[in-house]
């Protein structure tokens, strides 16, 4: 079967491998079929199509693995005439009703538009996103699915269920996900096989027990991850040791959902003891460095759950979407925080940028380009003032290189962002009319 050579002067076929100079990989039905020497793959596949990245860097396409499109829409949003004073003044008196509670279906389909050609010309090629709108529901999701399907993304789409506004708005949200995971699953929700659902919760002080026992359950009987935001600040931590008498992850310990299947996002402020049940268990946790610096919830501590093993990815949390950037926050602030400029390199954030993304929210084959792993890939210009070598090239793409600088990115096999735009997208349009949809949401 005929396939595509795609060569750089670069080849990083994973975070934590040594860069191959003049190398090249193959793509055979969607898959990475073989790779090597760039001269070898072409006289050993003379019939295959040939992409000459020269000058690029080939990688691994990003993992994004935590998002809310439907975030750009708050973008410069009007604040509260009063200030904010804390985390919860931020989501009562702010967030919830200004953003969340006003969204529509129109809103959500023009972000999810927008944000994942933004992803996907970033280099971003899988990514999990969390909605919540409550008076979006039903169907809300299916909505922002539409959208997404178009941009052929690998994309796990979740509703975040939660109490706030009544025990029958949480049941909906739990409704929403169960419907949404069984038409990804039957194709009715489309995206190709890309796109996929998971369960999600919003967190212990909006959430009751049973509630939460029941999104687990669910999760379980469906076989998906189950989502919860965890201490973004220190006001949950808080809360929970005022109603529960325990930690946040104490609580979920206790009542038994502390497993692999708990995907919990943010964990900023963690006790001793909630990192050891996070490593016990078997949690996955998504980083988002620069928007806990954006809402003040602090710097989490990322380095001490890697010594422990943990799966960590690394996400945007739909603030500012270029993974490069993402990347670059996590290698300063740890090594700032930690006051060790060692204390964690370049191929750790490119790790967790990709294949440690790809592990925490359950993507199989996806964040190497090896043999059997899939096809998600992207070119990134090398043009730099100083010489790029084998010893500096992930310092480099870490340090110096943004989202501008992405050339080419494939999903599966098949090219979506060629010579930096996204293929069969109209960008002006896109802005438009999610300027249009800021616009009404604001009103």
């Amino acid at each position: 079967m005929a396939g595509t050579i795609v060569s750089a002067d670069w080849v990083v076929a994973a975070a934590q491998q040594e860069p191959r100079w003049g190398w090249a990989v193959r793509v055979v039905d969607g898959l990475i079929d073989d790779s090597g020497p760039t001269d070898e793959l072409r006289a050993r596949y003379g019939g295959d199509e040939f992409c000459d990245g020269a000058g690029c860097v080939l990688l691994p396409g990003f993992v994004n693995a935590h998002v809310h499109l439907y975030g750009v829409l708050a973008h410069g949003v009007p604040a509260p005439a009063a200030p904010v004073a804390d985390f919860w003044g931020f989501l009562d008196d702010y967030w919830w009703p200004l953003v969340e509670n006003a969204l529509d279906s129109e809103m959500i389909s023009a972000a999810a538009a927008w944000v994942t050609a933004e992803l996907a010309v970033g280099g971003t090629t899988s990514f999990f996103d969390i909605l919540e709108a409550p008076n979006a529901l039903p169907d809300g999701l299916f909505a922002q699915a539409d959208a997404v399907a178009g941009r052929g993304l690998r994309a796990v789409l979740s509703f975040e269920a939660t109490e706030r506004m009544g025990a029958a708005s949480g049941q909906a949200g739990l409704d929403e996900n169960v419907r949404f995971v069984e038409a990804c699953r039957d194709g009715s929700a489309g995206g190709g096989g890309r796109v996929s659902g998971a369960m999600c919760i919003h967190t212990t002080f909006t959430c009751s027990e049973p509630f939460i026992r029941q999104a687990f359950d669910l999760a379980a009987d469906l076989d998906v991850f189950c989502h919860a935001h965890v201490n973004e600040g220190v006001h949950e931590g808080h809360w929970c040791e005022e109603h529960h008498g325990m930690r946040t992850l104490e609580f979920y310990d206790r009542i038994g959902v502390a497993s692999p299947r708990f995907q919990a996002s943010q964990c900023v402020q963690l006790s001793p003891r909630e990192i050891d049940i996070i490593a016990e268990s078997g949690i996955r946790v998504s980083h988002m460095p620069l928007s806990n610096c954006e809402v003040g919830g602090g710097i989490a501590p990322v380095l001490e759950l890697l010594e422990r093993g943990v799966t960590v990815g690394l996400g945007s949390d739909g603030y500012l979407n270029d993974m490069f950037a993402v990347m670059r926050g996590a290698f300063l602030l740890h090594r700032a925080a930690s006051l060790d400029p060692g204390a964690i390199s370049a191929a750790s954030v490119l790790h967790l940028a990709t294949e440690g993304s790809a592990r925490a929210l359950g993507l199989e084959r996806v964040g190497r380009l090896e043999p059997g792993w899939h096809a998600d890939l992207q070119l990134v210009e090398l043009d730099l003032p100083t010489p790029v070598e084998a010893h500096n090239l992930l310092d480099q793409l870490v340090l110096w290189r943004s989202a501008q600088h992405v050339r080419k990115v494939m999903v599966g096999g098949d090219w979506i962002v060629d010579g930096g735009e996204v293929i069969g997208a109209d960008i002006d349009e896109l802005r438009a009319h999610t300027r249009e949809q800021a616009a009404r949401l604001w009103s």
